[in-house]
């Protein structure tokens, strides 16, 4: 009988273990400060593939919504791989956010190299049928780009939108990396030398983009911050390249997320894997040059 119930003590033991969710066994401490009256949100993209995986970090977001309850989310493009019916909208994208979107959490999307247009017509990405956009959150105003096409157009409503925003915090986000140390992609450099000079000028601090399927912060250029969030459906394992200038922290071997919160003149982030663990943490503050036109 002893024998017998060690066994089952045993089998209990396992299937528990087996059981636990990443989110549920390792989660991380929250770094960032919930300030009272801060901007929070979430940044991730690639994630449209309707897996598994992707399906656990949708879990994990979720966990982490009820320490850190952020109101809105950012997509950096390739939103839907595939096909794009109605089932395929619920499959990969609603039923992954599902807790998310019933909290009342919104999707601001930008369209990726995967993604067809009328993408901009689904509600749940609130681009109000625009391929590229803005819109503010307080202090923070978010440029959702289309880098499929930069054409005239685009960069003559970005130029004129830009020149007329006193926003504090200027925020582009869009799916082709200007500044990449990926093996496959690398940096998109014709959206660098269309882009980079518009957000010299006008102010913009930070950037989001996706495309390479790994996480990637960039070291400053020209005063601007740039990161790759591109790991929310497949990862590339070992896709950043090991003597690249460009890398001030990158992590390649599992999916991940971003946490943001913006309170004042600091920006506060906190990368996620799918284990649930913290793979990058940090703040950015404004440069005084910005702080004095922010002020008049």
């Amino acid at each position: 009988m002893k024998s017998q119930s060690k066994f089952l003590s045993i089998v209990s033991l396992i299937f528990f273990l087996l059981s636990s969710s990443p989110a549920q066994a390792q989660m991380s401490e929250i770094t960032l400060p919930l300030k009272d009256g801060s901007v929070r949100f979430l940044a991730v993209g690639d994630t449209g593939r309707g897996n598994d995986d992707q399906y656990e970090l949708g879990r994990v977001m979720a966990e982490y919504h009820k320490k850190f309850p952020f109101e809105f989310a950012i997509l950096t493009g390739d939103n839907i791989y595939g096909k794009e019916k109605a089932r395929d909208m619920k499959e990969k994208f609603e039923d992954v956010y599902r807790p998310l979107l019933d909290q009342g959490v919104k999707f601001y999307a930008s369209l990726g190299n995967h993604d067809e247009s009328n993408q901009r017509f689904y509600e749940l990405f609130n681009m109000n049928g625009n391929e590229y956009f803005n819109f503010k959150k307080d202090c923070v105003s978010f440029y959702s780009l289309n880098s499929n096409y930069m054409d005239r157009r685009q960069l003559e409503w970005l130029n004129n939108t830009l020149a007329t925003d006193d926003s504090k915090w200027k925020i582009a986000f869009f799916h082709h990396p200007p500044y990449s140390s990926g093996k496959r992609h690398g940096s998109s450099e014709d959206i660098r030398e269309a882009l980079e000079p518009i957000f010299v000028k006008y102010g913009v601090n930070v950037v989001f983009t996706g495309h390479e399927h790994f996480y990637e912060r960039i070291k400053p250029q020209k005063g601007i911050f740039y990161f790759i969030t591109g790991a929310g459906g497949k990862i590339r394992s070992g896709g950043i390249k090991k003597d690249s200038d460009f890398t001030a922290k990158g992590f390649d071997t599992d999916l991940s997320f971003m946490l943001v919160e913006i309170a004042g003149d600091e920006m506060f982030f906190q990368v996620i894997a799918k284990s649930g663990a913290t793979v990058d943490s940090g703040k950015i503050a404004l440069p005084q040059k910005a702080l004095t036109k922010a002020a008049k």
